[in-house]
């Protein structure tokens, strides 16, 4: 009898053991969520809300996924032809001020807005919709220095709203002009556009481009074909536009997650998808990790592990094998769970498990989540369970210029609050990262990821140091590469 008693419980706590496994917790992984604005979908909450409202509201959005330990927002400034910046070419948005063409109470709130994550250790992307004309038919309420007013040429109305002809010449140089505003006059991580590029195919209706595809296009060239190269040449011209002024800023695409069937193409992927970038967006984001014009990819793959017509695993695999010449990252979805007809989204578990299943996939690097408010607001839950098993430690994004990357430190002391340490060439550089650490082996626990914003040294606050005596610094450089560290005993540097 006693054998048996102890024969279970020895079965017991080994089966606990086996269920208590540590989840991986990857030093380098993005983690991204998208911050929509359009209706104010997550923010602001209402255009007519005070200035301090809304910065409120904003950082409440930063700390609770800086508290998940997120490292990068995906913020909308660009909607349907306005925008979140004091723009040349589009007036301000009524998302933001209550009314289009409106000029809020602080027009630097984009810098502020940037200033904030950055504080924070995360990336800020900034994210446009370069065809969305309007959200809707409602054109009285545009301002009128909107393109619509401005450009009406520009216009295809498609069901119920409109949209910039991609077709002509003069909505690239507008929108090649937008880019380079942005990226001169903004310290931002990236540009990012999403999944709109040629609208979703309505049934019974027409995208009216007929004139400008006779005027413009090759010979026998084909329709679709001729869209599609008028949105790979947006693609080009916004990478070099991007890289000409600040060659360390990202571009990346979320696109939707199916490519083509298989049906359709024997490249495709084993799904049944009603609609595809390929064919009804006109978009290849193939040929544009050929081209190197992407610096990463978060294919929008926003179904269920198993869903039959489109599985998430399927759709995973298939841009692990199909990724080249840039990161890739899987795209998640938020606002289905607990709220679809599929049911496999009521587990608390299946985004977690979409979580896992990236990980194991050899070329994918992290996740990005749609959108801010579904774990804010609801499925705090899943909130807790993600940081609880699968975000437990912060990771650092990805690198998108990888290189063996050394600093020269010209001096180190300390005063009375912090550790200041003097870099030649420190311009280079976008973060110091202090880890505990009295050799290279020990650099497991990241203390400190710190913005640098002065031009000659680093001050790390001694306060984040008590009780540390050895630890290890490394830089993180504009294009996110980490550099060899440096090994600092606390106690026998000098104080001024």
């Amino acid at each position: 009898m006693f054998k048996k008693i102890f024969f279970l419980l020895l079965l017991f706590f080994t089966s606990c053991s086996v269920l208590k496994t540590k989840i991986p917790q990857p030093k380098t992984e993005f983690r991204g969520v998208w911050v929509a604005t359009v209706v104010n979908i997550d923010w602001p909450k209402s255009g007519f809300d005070a200035i301090e409202k809304q910065k409120k509201d904003y950082l409440n959005i930063l700390n609770f996924y800086k508290d998940l330990n997120f490292n990068c927002v995906i913020v909308q400034i660009r909607t349907a032809g306005d925008a979140f910046y004091d723009s040349t070419y589009a007036p301000w948005s009524r998302f933001l001020t209550g009314e289009e063409g409106k000029t809020p109470e602080n027009i630097n709130l984009l810098n502020w807005m940037i200033n904030e994550a950055h504080n924070r250790g995360m990336e800020f992307h900034a994210w446009l919709n370069p065809y969305r004309a309007t959200f809707d038919l409602k054109t009285e309420i545009l301002h009128p220095e909107h393109d619509y007013f401005q450009h009406p040429d520009w216009m295809v109305k498609y069901g119920k709203k409109y949209y910039y002809n991609p077709g002509l010449p003069e909505i690239q140089e507008r929108f090649t002009c937008i880019i380079d505003e942005i990226v001169s006059n903004y310290d931002i991580d990236a540009i990012h556009f999403d999944d709109y590029f040629y609208p979703y195919s309505i049934k019974n209706e027409i995208f009216n481009d007929s004139l400008v595809y006779n005027k413009h296009k090759q010979p026998n060239q084909s329709l679709a074909d001729w869209r599609r190269s008028n949105i790979d040449s947006l693609v080009k011209k916004t990478h070099q536009t991007i890289k000409k002024v600040k060659p360390w800023v990202q571009f990346g695409i979320s696109p939707f997650g199916v490519w083509q069937n298989k049906s359709t193409s024997p490249n495709g992927s084993d799904t049944k998808a009603g609609q595809t970038a390929y064919n009804d967006l006109y978009a290849d984001p193939l040929l544009w990790m050929e081209q190197n014009w992407i610096d990463y990819i978060i294919p929008q793959v926003y179904w269920s592990m198993d869903l039959p017509v489109a599985s998430h695993k399927k759709i995973v695999d298939w841009w692990n094998v199909k990724t080249v010449n840039t990161n890739l990252y899987v795209g998640n979805s938020l606002y289905k769970i607990r709220n679809n007809s599929d049911k496999a989204w009521n587990n608390k578990k299946e985004l977690p498990n979409q979580i896992s299943y990236a990980r194991n996939a050899s070329k994918v690097n992290g996740n990005a989540f749609f959108s801010a408010k579904w774990l804010i607001d609801t499925n705090t839950d899943v909130a807790k369970y993600i940081k609880r098993k699968m975000y437990k430690y912060p990771a650092l994004p990805p690198s998108f210029n990888p290189k063996t990357l050394l600093f020269d430190v010209k001096k180190i002391e300390k005063n009375k609050t912090h550790l200041l340490l003097y870099i030649k060439n420190l311009n280079n550089f976008r973060y110091a990262l202090v880890y505990k650490g009295k050799d290279t082996s020990f650099m497991k626990k990241l203390l400190i990821k710190q913005h640098i914003r002065t031009p000659d040294y680093i001050q790390i606050p001694l306060k984040n140091l008590k009780g540390k005596n050895r630890i290890a610094i490394t830089l993180i450089d504009n294009y996110g590469t980490e550099s060899a560290p440096i090994l600092l005993h606390l106690k026998q540097i000098k104080s001024k």
